[in-house]
C-alpha cells in the first residue's frame, strides 16, 4: 500500500540544502495533495554566546523580520509550483526538539523532510547534526534530503 501523507514539515535554515529541501517537499506535496508547514527555528542562545550576550531585542526583531520576509518568498513559490495548502511559521528555541518533536506536535505532521546539513564538519562534531537528532527522535516520519551536488 503506498504511504500518503497529509501533512509535511519541511524545516529550513537558508543553508545550501534549503532550496533542494523546498524543491521535493514541494513536489512530495503535490504528489500528495496534502498540506505544507515550512518552519524557520532561530536559535537566539547562539548569538547570546557568540556576542557576549549583547544581543537586543532590536537584533532579534530584525532577525525575526527578515526570516518572515523569507518565509514568505518560499510559501509563493510553493504556491507557484502548485501546492494549494502552504503555511509559514518561526519559532525561537533548539532546533532539535522543536523540529523533532514539539512542532509535528502541535502541527500533527506525518513527514519531516529535513536537509542533511547545515554545518560544517567541525560544527557537525562540536554540536552534532539537527539531522541526525531529528530522524533519531521525530514522532512521525523523516526522509533526510541531500544537497544536489551530493546526489550522483
Amino acid at each position: 500500500m503506498l504511504q500518503q501523507y497529509k501533512n509535511i514539515l519541511a524545516p529550513i535554515d537558508g543553508s545550501k540544502v534549503t532550496d533542494t529541501v523546498l524543491k521535493k517537499a514541494i513536489e512530495v506535496a503535490k504528489r500528495n495533495d496534502t498540506h505544507l508547514d515550512i518552519l524557520n527555528v532561530l536559535e537566539v542562545n547562539q548569538f547570546s554566546d557568540t556576542y557576549g550576550g549583547a544581543v537586543s531585542g532590536d537584533v532579534i526583531y530584525k532577525l525575526s523580520e527578515d526570516v518572515q520576509k523569507r518565509l514568505a518568498e518560499l510559501k509563493k513559490q510553493a504556491e507557484d509550483a502548485g501546492v494549494k495548502d502552504v503555511s509559514v511559521h518561526v519559532r525561537f528555541g533548539n532546533p532539535k526538539p522543536v523540529i523533532a518533536t514539539e512542532f509535528p506536535k502541535d502541527h500533527h505532521n506525518e513527514l519531516i523532510m529535513i536537509g542533511s546539513t547545515g554545518l560544517n564538519a567541525l560544527e557537525r562534531l562540536m554540536v552534532g547534526s539537527v539531522a541526525t537528532y531529528v530522524s533519531r527522535n521525530a514522532v512521525c516520519d523523516v526522509l533526510v534530503v541531500k544537497p544536489e551536488k551530493e546526489i550522483k
